[in-house]
């Protein structure tokens, strides 16, 4: 009991601290400044690089249709979508791990394959920025009326892969495609305009990626906007409305207001480093109100 009531007594006295202390702006370095040569990660990065992308270009070209629904947008005969509505964000996710490894083990075939399928990306986009295969073959009539259907989180993938394969070869065509799908966004949704809750959190940290790369601050502000968004009852989508549990997706309170974990844990997991990372560029302690709280406890569960 004695070891318990220290260890609870170092927790308070942290949290206090903690909140007490000027926030520091946070500059991560970027991966492709950063070689790691030690014996337990490297071997992972090359087994990645030399088989596992290998297997995700297999599953994303061959055994599932995530690539041809880009190519079904592009001829505009009116095919129908296969896969389910979030299947774009694993075309997304491998690209991004295909730009990390250019930078561990560069080859002109790899960056071929990114070009390939950045290619097919590009000529699914619309004239006004929106990107999603799921609604474009289904109907645009229905864009961005239910927050659930991960609209907002295979965007924010696709930022992430568009930054991390700019930072690695310096070519801008998928971060061009990510500015515009960004910008369209940015004239729909904010303040004085439609409201939006992220329903699988993302676009958040993303958004924050496309700020520091751009240096354009209307992103910084639309993720900080966002996380605004969350415990106001705005919400509308499967989640909230069939499920009717608003803390899955971490909307009962403002996050502000946030002082414990629920729901989602990768959701979870992607707000609150994405509320963090506004707050390190922002100074501003109120976006960091679970993080703050949730640290300490993750320290303390975790023995650290």
């Amino acid at each position: 009991m004695k070891k318990m009531a220290f260890i609870l007594s170092t927790i308070t006295v942290s949290v206090n601290v903690f909140s007490q202390t000027t926030l520091h702006k946070i500059e991560p370095v970027n991966f492709s400044q950063v070689n790691i040569t030690d014996n337990f990660w490297r071997p992972k990065i090359d087994k990645v690089a030399t088989k596992t992308l290998a297997a995700c270009i297999y599953q994303t070209e061959v055994a599932t249709p995530r690539i041809r629904n880009f190519e079904k947008v592009a001829r505009g005969k009116g095919e129908e979508h296969e896969g389910i509505f979030y299947d774009d964000s694993d075309v997304f996710k491998a690209l991004e791990a295909m730009a990390y490894s250019l930078k561990t083990h560069p080859s002109a075939e790899m960056e071929k394959k990114c070009d390939e399928w950045i290619d097919k990306i590009a000529a699914a986009q619309q004239p006004d920025g929106y990107l999603n295969t799921w609604y474009t073959l289904k109907g645009l009539q229905d864009k961005y009326t239910d927050m659930s259907m991960h609209e907002d989180y295979n965007a924010g993938h696709m930022i992430e892969a568009g930054v991390a394969y700019y930072n690695a070869t310096g070519k801008r065509k998928l971060l061009d495609v990510c500015i515009k799908w960004a910008d369209q966004f940015d004239n729909l949704f904010g303040p004085g305009k439609r409201h939006w809750v992220t329903g699988h959190e993302e676009l958040e940290l993303a958004l924050v990626k496309l700020y520091k790369v751009t240096g354009n601050e209307k992103y910084l502000k639309l993720s900080d906007w966002l996380l605004s968004e969350r415990g106001h009852g705005y919400a509308k989508g499967y989640t909230w409305t069939d499920w009717k549990d608003t803390a899955y997706a971490q909307d009962v309170l403002p996050v502000k207001e946030q002082k414990e974990i629920t729901g989602h844990a990768v959701r979870a997991m992607y707000l609150y480093t994405g509320a963090a990372d506004v707050a390190a560029q922002t100074g501003n302690m109120g976006r960091c109100g679970v993080p703050q709280h949730v640290y300490y406890r993750w320290h303390w569960f975790c023995g650290k």
